[in-house]
């Protein structure tokens, strides 16, 4: 399996978390869950093989996408599908980092999973032909990163004000979400309307996807789990409250969750029907 990644520099650099490109895929699995983190994805699949989504509850489909599709922030997870013999190209951006380059709010795109006739229509087919053209990954990281300078516009990048309390709510521990919050100079519903443009949902939402994911980064790094402590130590008022946040944005709670060793895959991606 080829998978590699892409070190960006210059300015689009603080807008992008990752570009990366893999292929002959091979996973034992063919349907995922998918647990929000934040970010924003423009997805390229360059294997002809059209991908899916599918009803949470009922696993039936409800979706394909071929080509080109891009995937919002999401407030809880997805189910999406997974094939062998996997060639993609995925542009990642930072949790506030897509206006500069869709020039519109963040907020169109949240729960969605917009195929290219949705967005950008023909640009992002043309980039994919651009992207399979080329031979090589790197050939084709430096074919995506002249796309994402083509669109950049600086004057749509977010207020360094804004970029404080993001920063806080991703390093502070999570009780000190007021904290965080009340550093914004401005009015609270201005701070929530720029979330809002920037991220796509409100900091308080926001601040509970961060703290799922450090659950979860807590679960990996642990050989014995203490729930209670968990909870406590994650700021939720009880140990009820913590089983019901779980199940909303992994769709499992708790210990079903170590008892299918979810704990031990990659981070975010669990496979639902694993071979064997």
């Amino acid at each position: 399996m080829i998978f590699e990644t892409h070190q960006l520099n210059g300015p689009i650099s603080e807008y992008i978390e990752s570009i990366f490109h893999f292929k002959d895929f091979m996973p034992d699995h063919s349907i995922e869950r998918v647990i929000p983190t934040g970010h924003v994805f423009i997805i390229f699949e360059l294997d002809n093989i059209p991908r899916k989504t599918f009803d949470n509850t009922t696993l039936k489909p409800n979706k394909t996408y071929t080509k080109a599709w891009v995937s919002g922030i999401h407030k809880n997870y997805i189910s999406i599908s997974a094939h062998p013999k996997s060639e993609m190209f995925v542009i990642q951006f930072k949790p506030f980092g897509t206006y500069p380059f869709f020039h519109f709010p963040a907020e169109n795109l949240s729960d969605k999973v917009l195929s290219y006739e949705e967005i950008f229509k023909e640009e992002l087919t043309q980039l994919r032909e651009n992207l399979k053209k080329q031979e090589s990954s790197k050939d084709k990281f430096n074919v995506a990163e002249q796309w994402l300078i083509n669109r950049f516009n600086d004057s749509k990048i977010p207020s360094k004000e804004l970029l404080y309390v993001i920063k806080k709510l991703e390093t502070e521990p999570v009780t000190n979400f007021n904290e965080a919050v009340n550093g914004y100079p401005y009015t609270q519903k201005h701070l929530i309307d720029q979330f809002k443009k920037y991220i796509g949902v409100t900091p308080k939402y926001y601040q509970r996807i961060l703290r799922f994911n450090e659950i979860l980064k807590q679960i990996r790094q642990k050989e014995s789990i203490t729930w209670s402590q968990i909870a406590y130590q994650c700021g939720y008022s009880d140990q009820s409250h913590f089983i019901k946040e779980f199940n909303h944005f992994s769709g499992f709670n708790p210990q079903e969750f170590i008892k299918q060793e979810f704990n031990k895959d990659e981070p975010n991606f669990f496979p639902l029907d694993r071979e064997g």
